[in-house]
């Protein structure tokens, strides 16, 4: 298992989001987060265009590390949200469990 880790997720054109960004407490506070968001970033630089849209999840201080790749807080214009999913009762479409 690695020890720190995180992806780019997006549709390939205008819409990106850096997601998935963890490091063991064990090897936290050596660089390893700004390690990843520089590569992210490059990778980004490489197939972004200009203008896209870049987005994150700031846990915590972790804000501190995002800000000094240009990152800003979007609040209150925009805040983020989230759920965890739980199908309703009867209303499951098996759909995907035939063709997926």
């Amino acid at each position: 298992m690695s020890s720190a880790w995180g992806r780019v997720i997006g549709d390939g054109g205008l819409f990106f989001q850096i997601t998935d960004i963890a490091v063991d407490p064990a090897h936290q506070g050596l660089g390893l987060g700004k390690s990843i968001m520089t590569s992210l970033m490059t990778r980004l630089d490489a197939l972004a265009p200009e203008g896209a849209y870049v987005s994150l999840i700031a846990d915590g201080d972790a804000r501190h590390l995002y800000a000094r790749f240009g990152f800003a807080e979007t609040a209150p214009a925009s805040v983020g949200m989230a759920m965890v999913f739980r199908p309703i009762e009867g209303q499951r479409d098996d759909h995907w469990e035939k063709t997926g």
